[in-house]
């Protein structure tokens, strides 16, 4: 036989922890399914045609995740490189590149693919950039800003750590687009294009959610063992 002790603050203390702890669990539950329903949206969006985009400023939220084309001119003067970049186990940059929309003002970043590092870090890797003009076509992104710089030298020279628009924006004389092109198409530039699917961090909010309503269950059996005792 068991009966149940009733004590009023832990019982309010356990009410709210699992009032608490469920709603941040639907909470997440809600945020990975709309991030969910945003990933299809944007692969179906992606079946249609590539977006072209010309030298009028769009908006980064029309075209972000989207299949673009742009065609123009890369001018070498603006690149920079991306250091600490891995592929395969080998360190290396990305090549970050404006590329000159049409006859207008307006460059889009685009990041053309991935070179190995040389052997001595104060000699910069060779790259060959096609003269005249191109197409090129990929994903546009928006990149992260959120990454850790355990340096103060985040931008020297040619070579950064990581990149922002804003940073770029800031550095460089031209005006941009509010995205980056992840380059798809080889323009017979030697540089190496491996790029991971974007992640929307679907899982992410899932498994947060588990850990929330596990934890509710976990406060759920710590307030019934201690409040049940045999007769």
């Amino acid at each position: 036989m068991y009966r149940f002790r009733f004590s009023l603050w832990p019982t309010l203390a356990a009410i709210a922890g699992i009032a608490l702890t469920l709603a941040l669990g639907f909470w997440q539950l809600g945020r990975g399914s709309e991030k969910a329903a945003r990933a299809e949206r944007i692969a179906e969006a992606n079946r249609d045609a590539a977006v072209l985009l010309g030298p009028a400023e769009v908006k980064a939220a029309d075209v972000a995740l989207r299949r673009v084309i742009a065609r123009g001119r890369f001018d070498p003067r603006y690149a920079v490189l991306l250091d600490n970049r891995v592929l395969h186990g080998v360190v290396g940059y990305h090549v970050v590149m404006p590329l000159r929309i049409g006859d207008g003002e307006r460059y889009v970043l685009v990041n053309r693919g991935w070179v190995a590092a040389s052997r001595e870090r104060a000699t910069l890797p060779a790259i060959h950039t096609p003269p005249g003009p191109v197409e090129v076509t990929g994903l546009a992104l928006v990149p992260s800003q959120r990454f850790l710089e355990l340096s103060s030298k985040a931008a020297e020279g040619r070579v950064w750590q990581n990149l922002t628009l804003e940073r770029y924006a800031q550095s460089m004389p031209i005006a941009i687009q509010p995205v980056m092109i992840q380059q798809e198409n080889d323009l017979g530039d030697g540089l190496r294009r491996a790029w991971d699917a974007p992640d929307l961090g679907i899982g992410k909010h899932y498994g947060y959610a588990f850990q929330w309503f596990a934890l509710a269950a976990a406060i759920l059996i710590y307030y019934a063992v201690t409040h049940v005792r045999k007769s």
